[in-house]
Formats: C-alpha cells, structure tokens, sequence
C-alpha cells in the first residue's frame, strides 16, 4: 500500500491541508491543497461541525495511511489557546474514528525540517515546499502550505528513521 498523508495545520477560522504522497526523484507528489474556512461570527460548535466533517470529507476522498498535524505553539491568548486545542481534537477525532496513523510535529520541528531551521517565517517555508515538490508556485495561501509542509515533515521523518513517526488510532470500520 503506498504511503500517503494528509497533513492539517489546525485553526478554528482556517485550517490548512496538504495531501502528499511519495513521488520518484523528490520528496512527495502533493495530490491537494487548500483550507477549510469556517466565519468567525459562527458559534465555535458550528465551526469545529465544519472542521470534523471537512476532514471527514478529505479522508475518504483521498485515503490516507496517516494525518500528520502540526502541534500548537502557545502564545499569551488562553481563550485562543483553548479554541485551537479544539480544533486539534476534532482532526485528532476524525483520524482516530477512521483508524488512521496519527504524527503530531510541533511547529519548529516542521520549519527545522523543511526550510532548515525552526524560527523560519510562513513565507520561506511557502517557497521550500514549492522547491521540494517541484510547484510553479508556493500553495495559497499560507495556511495550505503549512499543511503541505507538515505532511511533507512525515514523508521526510519516515524516510530518514526508516520508521512512522506517530501511533495507530482505533479502527472504525472496513479500512
């Protein structure tokens, strides 16, 4: 079966994704990108409603073997802090009720593997994934690329270690 991951860059108004699998001669061949948005002014059950069935909907379009998800970098905001945690549980959820492999990188750990160091800025890990993939342009917007970087994190990890990088979630049904 050949590897392909889903990886998520988690938001309550706009969660980035890429959908990369192993490719000839470079890192991975991204399959698709782009963002679940959900309006602010929305309660915060209806938008993690979005979320958990926008992830449902990428899982079963693409079948992936694992759901790479970048972690959470906790500034000062504890009201945003916890709607974030939120919305990682609903991807986490999502996976796990799909018995998918489930990698969780922290946002250095993502830049430090793609751009080469871990204070990089979203722009600079745009441009790397545009390289590594070979793209005419870096995905849009930034939230996508970030997704895309976060699975190509996994290929890059599995690769190196010869190994997964995450668990195995429950399995739910005939997959």
């Amino acid at each position: 079966m050949t590897t392909r991951v889903l990886g998520i860059d988690p938001g309550t108004a706009q969660t980035g994704y890429g959908v990369v699998e192993p490719a000839d001669g470079r890192p991975g061949r991204l399959l698709e990108c782009g963002v679940i948005r959900t309006t602010a002014r929305t309660p915060l059950w209806t938008r993690l409603d979005t979320l958990f069935t926008g992830v449902q909907e990428l899982i079963e379009r693409h079948e992936p073997t694992a759901v790479a998800v970048e972690t959470p970098f906790f500034g000062k905001n504890a009201r945003a802090a916890l709607a974030l945690g939120q919305a990682r549980a609903v991807i986490l959820l999502a996976a796990a009720r799909a018995g998918l492999e489930i990698a969780e990188f922290p946002p250095a750990t993502v830049k430090r593997c793609i751009v080469g160091r871990g204070g990089a800025v979203k722009a600079q890990v745009g441009y790397m994934v545009q390289q590594l993939l070979r793209l005419q342009h870096p995905p849009e917007p930034s939230d996508a690329a970030d997704g895309v970087a976060v699975a190509l994190t996994y290929l890059l990890t599995q690769r190196q270690h010869g190994m997964t990088a995450g668990r195995q979630g429950p399995r739910s049904g005939g997959r």
